[in-house]
């Protein structure tokens, strides 16, 4: 039931309605992991803007072996990238933390850096950050807070991975960017295996709320409900004056 062609149409039409009132004439500066959500992105900032106006960023950390695929994409495409490598960064800050860092911090720092990395290239070239989470994700908390959970503007963020997939084909992306396997990048582990279920599960539950696996069902819900604070502001007292 999902209208590929309309919902890119539509997603088209919304980038450049916020170019228009949040940067007429801006670049959109977007990292580059070779996966389908930042391919997915840059391809349709470039039908939306025009190539000119995408700038691709590859963040490796020190090697990283799937390189190739963001190569592949950003030469697709046509689109100018830069390459910053943020190894000396992230190694740097932690000999520079005084405390051990717990694992889930040194898992969360280089896309961290990353973002900040996004913002120091935006800046300097009039842009704006596209963030490329998608809702599948953002669902159950896939990404990390004010790492690549942020960006001044999201296309994907109410696009299920099935669906993304699906624009990914209709805008002629190279397959093996479209199906490649997402993982962590650190424990040899892809996204699937670290959540416990499948996109495919959680695409179809989300959308229609039917699952067959209860215990899939339960930790779906679960991680819904506690990463519910990623998808929201801050926090902030509002004092009664």
């Amino acid at each position: 039931m999902f209208d590929a062609e309309k919902i890119k149409d539509q997603c088209v039409a919304w980038i450049r309605q916020f170019f228009e009132e949040n940067g007429k004439g801006c670049n959109a500066v977007v990292g580059i992991s070779g996966g389908k959500d930042s391919s997915v992105t840059a391809a349709i900032l470039c039908e939306a803007l025009g190539k000119d106006r995408v700038i691709g960023v590859l963040m490796p950390d020190g090697v990283q072996p799937d390189i190739d695929m963001a190569e592949l994409l950003v030469k697709h495409l046509g689109i100018r990238y830069y390459v910053v490598n943020i190894h000396d960064a992230v190694e740097g800050l932690k000999r520079q933390i005084p405390i051990p860092l717990s694992n889930q911090s040194e898992v969360n720092l280089p896309p961290r850096i990353r973002m900040s990395t996004l913002y120091a290239v935006s800046q300097s070239v009039n842009g704006r950050v596209a963030n490329t989470c998608n809702l599948s994700e953002d669902w159950v908390g896939y990404s990390t807070r004010y790492g690549d959970s942020v960006g001044d503007f999201s296309p994907l963020s109410h696009l299920t991975v099935q669906e993304v997939k699906e624009i990914g084909r209709l805008l002629k992306l190279p397959e093996v960017l479209i199906e490649k396997v997402p993982s962590d990048g650190l424990s040899g582990k892809t996204d699937e295996d670290n959540l416990g279920f499948t996109y495919a599960e959680l695409d179809r539950y989300i959308r229609t709320g039917e699952i067959d696996d209860p215990v899939s069902k339960e930790r779906i819900d679960r991680l819904h409900r506690i990463n519910q604070f990623k998808l929201e502001l801050m926090p902030s007292f509002v004092p009664e004056l």
